[in-house]
């Protein structure tokens, strides 16, 4: 024959059994939030490419500030359709459309000093193309710049021009200032470089596309207004 335990005694049983499963003051479970949905339409804007032999590596949008994604916007301006507008202290480049909108981008500008200023046009366009420090470059970074790189770089996806560039003239003279693609993605929307307008590589191909050669170029002062047409500091 079973023995049984008294009544008593089961409770007794059962009620360690519980507390065997439970705790006086349970701690907090922390989830990590789940990030929004990533629209396809802009991850296929900065997915990777494939581009005439270089892998362009994908850009995370999720890892982009909002502001600096490609986007066409409301803008009013005087200046007509198809010219090119910097504003270096908004960081963003428009591209104007009709019936008040542009195309913008989030861009990289020059620290203070070393910025294109003024007007001027886009002489010609290039792809994957080749690079060479500026004597003033080497002079400001001998260290950086006065050793091999003198010489140059033959384009490719770590000479910093990246896929495409847009060279800047004034006056029928080249500025030595580019609009440029760049795989320094953290760059973008940043005053960091030596004077040219970065890029992410996706966006330059997009621009190089959309812009012919005498395209006109206009740099907005910090008052929104375009700047006077000095020569600036060509780097």
């Amino acid at each position: 024959m079973l023995k049984t335990l008294p009544r008593a005694a089961m409770l007794v049983v059962a009620g360690l059994a519980l507390a065997a499963c439970s705790t006086t003051d349970p701690a907090p479970i922390a989830y990590a939030p789940t990030p929004p949905p990533t629209d396809p339409r802009i991850a296929q804007m900065y997915g990777a490419v494939e581009d005439d032999g270089w892998d362009i590596p994908a850009v995370d949008p999720a890892r982009m500030d909002p502001r600096n994604i490609r986007q066409v916007v409301d803008y009013a301006t005087d200046e007509p359709v198809g010219t090119v507008v910097v504003d270096p202290h908004a960081r963003f480049l428009y591209l104007v459309m009709e019936n008040g909108r542009a195309m913008r981008y989030g861009v990289g500008v020059g620290q203070a000093g070393l910025e294109f200023t003024g007007e001027g046009i886009i002489e010609r366009k290039a792809e994957w193309p080749r690079w060479t420090p500026t004597k003033g470059m080497i002079e400001r970074e001998p260290e950086k710049y006065g050793g091999e790189l003198r010489q140059g770089m033959e384009g490719g996806i770590e000479n910093p021009l990246g896929a495409r560039a847009l060279y800047l003239f004034k006056g029928g003279r080249d500025t030595l200032y580019r609009i440029h693609g760049t795989n320094q993605e953290w760059s973008i929307g940043q005053a960091v470089s030596s004077g040219c307008i970065r890029m992410l590589n996706q966006d330059v191909i997009d621009l190089n596309r959309r812009v012919p050669p005498k395209t006109r170029i206009v740099v907005l002062g910090p008052d929104g207004q375009p700047q006077s047409n000095a020569e600036g500091n060509p780097t």
